[in-house]
């Protein structure tokens, strides 16, 4: 039996690009920061970063685009695909992906950085403050289209 699964939570290091494939489907992408902590054999404390390539399809990258931003945290399932390509140099070039197949945004701030849900916008404040105000949640409009085949990214 073989499983490719891949679950990561972290930051984006950069705000989603979009663009829309010469078939009408919508492809984001962006690169998700996670940190790993531990201690050595000596007793010191040692923290590592890697970062990782998010490809997102459909609906959902609509969704990554609107809200999602640098510094927002995302949870993202999916599997992992290795692609090459030869660059224009005539090398050989290889990237390995996370395709996502489900994405939850993470938790909404209370304000100020990497405020999850602000739609790209400052967090609103009372006014003559700094003190933030709470928003309501935003509400996502999925539709009830028809996924046709030709959809499918595979």
């Amino acid at each position: 039996m073989n499983l490719n699964k891949v679950f990561i939570i972290g930051r984006l290091t950069a705000d989603p690009q979009i663009r829309t494939t010469a078939g009408g489907m919508q492809v984001a992408t962006f690169s998700v920061a996670t940190n790993r902590s531990w201690t050595d054999r000596s007793g010191s404390k040692k923290e590592a970063t890697e970062f990782h390539n998010v490809v997102i399809w459909g609906k959902q990258a609509e969704i990554a685009a609107k809200f999602l931003s640098r510094g927002s945290t995302v949870l993202v399932e999916g599997r992992l695909q290795t692609r090459s390509w030869e660059g224009k140099d005539g090398q050989l070039r290889k990237t390995t992906e996370i395709i996502s197949e489900r994405m939850q945004l993470g938790p909404r701030p209370a304000g100020g950085a990497g405020d999850s849900y602000s739609s790209k916008g400052a967090p609103k404040t009372k006014e003559g403050t700094d003190t933030p105000v709470a928003e309501d949640m935003p509400v996502i409009e999925i539709g009830e289209e028809e996924v046709k085949p030709e959809d499918l990214p595979f």
